[in-house]
């Protein structure tokens, strides 16, 4: 992974029109190819943030770099030529009859020729694994397609930063293991960044580089997984929790006093240091 920093975030305050401070103290970075996490209880400020991110929300204290340049000062094509926004319902970002039709709606609305536009949207389709779906109906696609078609969307313009709300959100647990599986690729495959907010725990410590807590719009701990995830107790202030298998573990340390050297993330990890206790009882 390069160190180049893409976004550079410092937010002081943020207020909502009828005055309610809607964020404060939050100060991070994503660096170019990372796979960033924010991750949140309902309410938690997420998709506000995501919006600052994307220069949707300008009016707040504090900056917001992106390649070194204030956010604010970009024109709209200028962000947009580097930083997409996939909202959570992606009925509410797509709107064309075909898929063809809204993946190429914005390479022609940024200036190529028509002839240009299908090499544009052919590889972004094939990046989201549908190809094979140019020609489909928007509306017979399944809610996950739907999701796939917006990210192709924002692949088509070159996008180099993804930023995702709550991207597994409506699907089902194969359908959540397959969006970030896609989204796993793009990342390592593809060199894209990503920064998605989420409030699944269970996803995190899988696929993230680094993770942020928000917790009333404010950024409360952040690092690699291992680094955030803690106790039950500090987790629940947040109004989260540890993945499964870490509480299981962390119980069992700590409650029943079995010599776990350190609280697993992963199934992989449990296993591995279940193995070892094991071992060491039997030796």
């Amino acid at each position: 992974m390069e160190s180049v920093t893409r976004l550079s975030v410092r937010i002081d305050s943020f207020t909502y029109p009828d005055g309610t401070m809607a964020m404060s103290g939050v100060d991070f970075s994503v660096k170019k190819g990372e796979f960033a996490g924010l991750l949140g209880s309902n309410g938690s400020g997420k998709t506000t943030l995501l919006r600052l991110m994307d220069g949707l929300l300008k009016d707040f204290r504090g900056s917001i770099l992106l390649d070194g340049s204030d956010i604010r000062k970009l024109s709209s094509r200028e962000i947009y030529r580097k930083v997409g926004l996939v909202f959570q319902n992606p009925d509410d970002q797509l709107f064309a009859p075909t898929v063809f039709e809204d993946v190429a709606f914005g390479p022609l609305n940024m200036g190529f020729a028509e002839k240009d536009v299908r090499e544009l949207v052919l590889p972004a389709l094939r990046d989201v694994d549908m190809e094979g779906s140019a020609n489909k109906a928007i509306h017979n696609l399944s809610f996950g397609q739907k999701k796939r078609i917006c990210i192709a969307g924002l692949l088509a313009m070159g996008h180099e930063i993804l930023l995702l709300d709550e991207p597994t959100a409506g699907l089902d647990p194969m359908g959540e293991y397959k969006m970030m599986d896609l989204l796993t690729k793009l990342n390592r495959d593809k060199g894209v960044t990503i920064v998605m907010a989420t409030h699944s725990v269970d996803l995190v410590p899988l696929f993230l580089d680094r993770l942020y807590i928000l917790s009333k719009g404010s950024i409360v701990r952040g690092g690699v997984p291992e680094e955030v995830f803690t106790a039950p107790l500090e987790m629940a202030q947040v109004k989260l929790r540890l993945p499964h298998i870490a509480e299981m573990i962390y119980r069992l340390k700590h409650e029943d006093k079995v010599s776990f050297k350190k609280v697993p993330l992963t199934i992989g990890e449990a296993r591995r240091e279940i193995l070892r206790v094991l071992g060491e009882n039997n030796a």
